[in-house]
């Protein structure tokens, strides 16, 4: 038998596995007891690999299996070698709040904000001097002057969406009389689709000068179509290239083979027509106009940012809202009451008189708090020298997020914390007097929060109290399981929200 020599590929191959197993049996070993993360709990696998967190990312359920981990470990779970998963009300201020001058925040973690480098930042990844600044012009658009002017923009397609239903309710009984007739419960509509279509058509109008004539033509833009996919699908590039991968994934995008691109490219042509009306619009990208300081391609990403983030948020809102109220039929019921007792006709529901509605308010935001638009963790990192967060030492480029879906569900700080309860909102039962609402932040907090946050109050409460003074509504039973079956990534995946409607007769 011939001797096994250095150059033959067996011993090679032997060899490179051989340094491979004592290199990752090491890595474990340091992760596991050297490492200054090593006293924090949380899985075995996960304290020694991104591969736990990346697969059920990719399953879209990431959020729901956080919230597991935090039930078994506690408050703050080790959920990655470098990630730490906080489920604590302090670690709100403690991560994100505002800073003492001269103090550094805590950065955001680029692989989840912007996972390709596309040459151009938004807002959203800026650093302190740049946010601040471009945060200054954007504020033109969402003061309360502003908001005024926006009302007829906003109630004009709010006014649309009634109207499309009404047809559509017409057109149903018209070609099926006789089931329509033997049917008290109405017709049936997606109403993923009508919100979707209506919230990006304001939004489109507002920040583009131009509506993607969703609720016009009763269907998706091509752009609106893309909306959902690219979520979904830079969950999966921060995934990929927190496994290591970003070269691949940077040459994907270099080859226009990542939708993304498509999707930026859409965006730009509808900037370029904005940038050609001369005359000033009261809408958010008027005041970055007027800043000199942007390019073309960071207008064009800020813009992007703003669409994205002022659709589809708002459009997934109404949408649980709808489904919870018509599996709650007592919150249903005084919610109706509520909205059809304050108002004597339709044109008197206003992004101002819906401010009136307290029960309502309560509503949305126990949806907010049951079914959080944006689900995951917003992660950042923290600064050099380490920070305490919550009394404890983290080190320094540590990634850490509070995650929205655990801690809006946390035992601790919530009563019957999975049921869907507004009253625990207007403080009338003295069983949720102990409730920590503030635990709840779907905005954010600190200098980086939602700086849409009454806009979007006020578009919510308008569209869910036309809807409700119009229409009687009830769930179809194909849509029954709809909360139960979702995934949710950055947002949730949502599938057909089938729902009858019948106008109300007055």
């Amino acid at each position: 038998m011939a001797p096994i020599h250095s150059g033959d590929p067996v011993n090679l191959a032997v060899i490179c596995v051989s340094v491979g197993i004592t290199y990752y049996v090491l890595y474990a070993f340091y992760q596991l007891f050297l490492s200054p993360m090593s006293s924090y709990p949380g899985p075995f696998l996960w304290r020694i690999s991104q591969l736990p967190r990346a697969y059920y990312l990719m399953k879209g359920v990431l959020p729901f299996r956080i919230a597991k981990l935090h039930d078994k470990y506690g408050p703050v779970v080790r959920v990655a070698p470098n990630e730490l998963a906080f489920r604590e009300v302090e670690a709100w201020r403690d991560i994100y709040g505002h800073r003492a001058s001269g103090e550094e925040e805590y950065p955001k973690q680029k692989a989840f904000y912007k996972p390709i480098d596309s040459h151009a930042s938004s807002i959203i990844i800026l650093d302190r001097e740049g946010h601040s600044t471009v945060r200054r012009q954007l504020a033109h658009g969402f003061s309360d002057r502003s908001m005024r002017a926006q009302e007829p923009i906003i109630g004009s397609y709010v006014d649309l969406l009634i109207r499309r239903l009404r047809e559509t309710y017409d057109k149903e009984v018209a070609a099926n009389k006789e089931a329509a007739a033997t049917d008290p419960r109405g017709a049936t509509v997606n109403m993923r689709n009508w919100f979707d279509w209506t919230t990006f058509d304001i939004i489109g109008d507002l920040g583009m000068g131009d509506s993607f004539k969703g609720l016009e033509d009763g269907g998706y833009h091509p752009w609106v179509a893309l909306i959902n996919n690219t979520v979904r699908q830079s969950s999966m590039l921060a995934a990929i290239v927190r496994l290591g991968f970003s070269g691949l994934v940077q040459f994907a995008f270099n080859r226009g083979a990542i939708a993304a691109t498509e999707h930026t490219q859409i965006v730009k042509e509808k900037l370029a027509q904005r940038l050609e009306l001369k005359a000033e619009r009261p809408d958010f990208i008027e005041g970055l106009i007027r800043h000199k300081g942007l390019s073309f391609d960071e207008l064009a990403a800020n813009a992007d940012l703003l669409l994205v983030a002022g659709s589809e948020t708002t459009s997934t809102l109404l949408g649980g809202v709808t489904y919870l109220l018509s599996t709650h039929p007592d919150q249903y019921r005084r919610v109706t009451q509520e909205v059809r007792a304050a108002f004597e006709s339709d044109d008197q529901i206003t992004l101002t008189s819906v401010s009136g509605l307290s029960y309502m308010l309560a509503c949305l935001n126990e949806t907010l708090r049951h079914y959080p638009p944006v689900v995951t963790g917003m992660p950042r990192v923290v600064p050099k020298g380490g920070k305490h967060i919550v009394g404890k030492f983290v080190p320094e480029n540590t990634i850490v997020a509070v995650w929205q879906w655990s801690i809006n569900h946390d035992p601790r700080y919530w009563t019957e914390p999975h049921a869907f309860i507004p009253e625990r909102w207007t403080g009338e039962d003295a069983r949720f007097k102990n409730d920590r609402t503030e635990a709840m932040q779907p905005f954010g907090v600190g200098p980086r929060n939602c700086i849409g946050r009454n806009l979007a109050y006020a578009e919510m409460r308008l569209i869910l109290a036309k809807l409700l003074y119009n229409f009687d509504i009830s769930l179809h039973e194909d849509s029954r399981d709809w909360l139960k079956t979702q995934k949710a990534y950055v947002v949730w995946d949502k599938p057909q929200l089938n729902v009858r409607i019948k106008p109300v007769v007055r």
